[in-house]
């Protein structure tokens, strides 16, 4: 609960980097391209075919730079003051963090699991956070990796916590040696936790060798004779916070799931899975915030969650608050040149606009928006309003719009009248969680067109974001020091380029579809489309 106090100073701020001579630098350039084009116009006929592609090619930059001075023309980004959050704060509310794999083999168990490790760990009362893991593989492998990881968690959430650390990956904190002057219960407590991180990372290693151990298991039968593209679903509390009271040594809820999938169904690939984690975490901890990352990005900020918090919580004070908060994409195994460029100028400019678009990872998402919610449905306080109650609670409409699960539309309602989720058991509603999984379940209701991620490209994330800019809301760009999460680039080569096809082609689908209505989202789309075919590497 927020205090309201308006002598109290600000959760955040937004700063603006308006400059008037790089705006003069721009226009500049842009007259001189205008200038050529006019040259070129006005001496076509008595030139060559040469001439001509010159002038198309020309004309085609033209337009990029035109794009791109319209949206630096005004960037911004917003600062959190997260020191100032327990002095404002009461009651800081629940968040769902969402962990994102499809294949064990190019996402390898390791990787995902430090991510959870680092999501675990972060400075955030552990009875406040839940994690899900999605798992459109299928794989007794990374079902064992995260059993395995919440045994280890039990020692690296408290290290972390009681010492400070500040690299909360465990694969990237024991890179560095133990330094000489350390205090002697500092320097047992790091080589023991280190000792029983290589004993975790043993245990990994051999189950990836020897597999065949895992079916003796019973905890392991639903994965017996499974295919990735043909299972049905599974939903598996691997750990749960009973009574939890935010003390350091707890470890948030940890949940594997993986949704049905059937040779004849459409799953909509990482839209899909994520809409899932959307019910299933609804059904069990139904956060008013989710966080969304991929697994090759773990947390490098221990206070990412808090910072994210100063800003929806300073904006819940007026009708107007963001619906979602991004943050960059930076990589510890390359410079990547090209997305500091991306992003301190051309992310940072769209921010000063309405706001960044979403990502794909490292972003903050609002629960009432996902699920449809506009800024004109709510009051001054952030209540619904008359009419939204009208049209959004009434139970048959609810189910219409998402599905027929009697227990899914009760979460919804009480996730759109912002009210506290009761701590009951979340293996209380594993059965539930089973059935919202279903191939057949979004089938004629809004899951994917309306609300939740969008289904109509392959680039879900600027589809989405989009979609939710087109409804009035605005969203938040956070750039702190160190970056908030950190991730692998990925490799080059083919992968790379049919990455890159992936992306533009959802962009362009983005383009044409009903979301790219506005003028806003028009230049958007175009200027990523024009971005993703020509930089050697994009983040997904």
């Amino acid at each position: 609960m927020a205090d309201s106090s308006s002598s109290l100073p600000p959760l955040s701020e937004k700063i603006s980097y308006k400059s008037y001579f790089l705006r003069a630098v721009d226009l500049t350039i842009l007259g001189l391209l205008l200038s050529l084009l006019l040259h070129r116009a006005v001496h076509m006929s008595q030139n060559d075919t040469v001439w001509v592609v010159a002038f198309l090619c020309e004309s085609c930059f033209s337009f990029i730079w035109l794009l791109i001075t319209c949206i630096k023309w005004c960037p911004a980004e917003h600062k959190p003051f997260p020191d100032r959050l327990d002095e404002r704060i009461h009651d800081l509310p629940s968040v769902d963090m969402f962990v994102t794999t499809a294949d064990p083999v190019r996402e390898p168990p390791i990787l995902v699991v430090n991510t959870v490790l680092s999501l675990l760990a972060v400075n955030y009362p552990a009875n406040k956070l839940a994690c899900y893991v999605s798992d459109d593989g299928c794989s007794s492998l990374t079902y064992f990796s995260l059993k395995e990881a919440y045994k280890f968690a039990k020692i690296w959430v408290p290290f972390c916590k009681k010492y400070n650390v500040k690299v909360r990956a465990p694969f990237r904190y024991f890179l560095n040696p133990l330094g000489s002057s350390e205090d002697s219960e500092f320097s047992r407590e790091w080589e023991m936790t280190k000792r029983e991180y290589e004993k975790f990372i043993q245990r990994v290693e051999d189950a990836s060798g020897d597999s065949y151990w895992l079916d003796a298991d019973d905890d392991f039968e639903a994965f017996s004779n499974v295919k990735p593209n043909d299972h049905s679903t599974i939903v598996k509390v691997i750990s749960e916070n009973k009574r939890g009271v935010g003390d350091e040594k707890e470890v948030p809820h940890i949940v594997y799931i993986s949704r049905e999938k059937r040779p004849n169904y459409l799953h909509h690939y990482k839209a899909g899975a994520m809409n899932f984690l959307v019910r299933v975490s609804g059904l069990m901890t139904n956060a008013p915030y989710m966080l969304n990352v991929d697994c090759d990005m773990y947390a490098n900020e221990a206070d990412v969650v808090r910072q994210a918090m100063c800003v929806f919580l300073e904006g819940s004070m007026n009708q107007d608050h963001c619906a979602f908060v991004q943050f960059p994409q930076d990589f510890y195994d390359s410079n990547a040149g090209e997305l500091v460029v991306l992003q301190t100028y051309l992310v940072r400019g769209i921010a000063g606009i309405q706001g960044p678009i979403y990502a794909g990872s490292g972003c903050f998402h609002t629960r009432r928006v996902m699920y449809g919610l506009s800024p004109n449905d709510l009051e001054d306080n952030i209540s619904l309003s008359s009419f939204a109650t009208r049209k959004f609670l009434a139970e048959e409409s609810l189910a219409r719009v998402f599905g027929n699960s009697k227990e899914m539309v009760t979460s919804v309602v009480d996730a759109l009248q912002r009210k506290s989720n009761p701590q009951n058991s979340l293996t209380n509603s594993l059965e539930v969680a089973k059935a919202v999984g279903h191939c057949n379940y979004e089938y004629q209701t809004s899951w994917g067109k309306t609300i939740g991620w969008l289904y109509d490209s392959t680039s879900e994330d600027v589809n989405t974001s989009i979609g939710i800019h087109s409804r009035g809301w605005t969203s938040s760009y956070l750039l702190p020091e160190p970056p908030a999460f950190l991730g692998c680039m990925p490799p080059g080569g083919p992968e790379a380029m049919l990455q890159q096809r992936r992306w533009a082609t959802g962009l362009l689908e983005v383009l044409f579809n009903k979301q790219s209505q506005s003028l806003n989202s028009f230049i958007v789309s175009c200027l990523l489309i024009a971005y993703s075919t020509t930089l050697p590497y994009f983040p997904r």
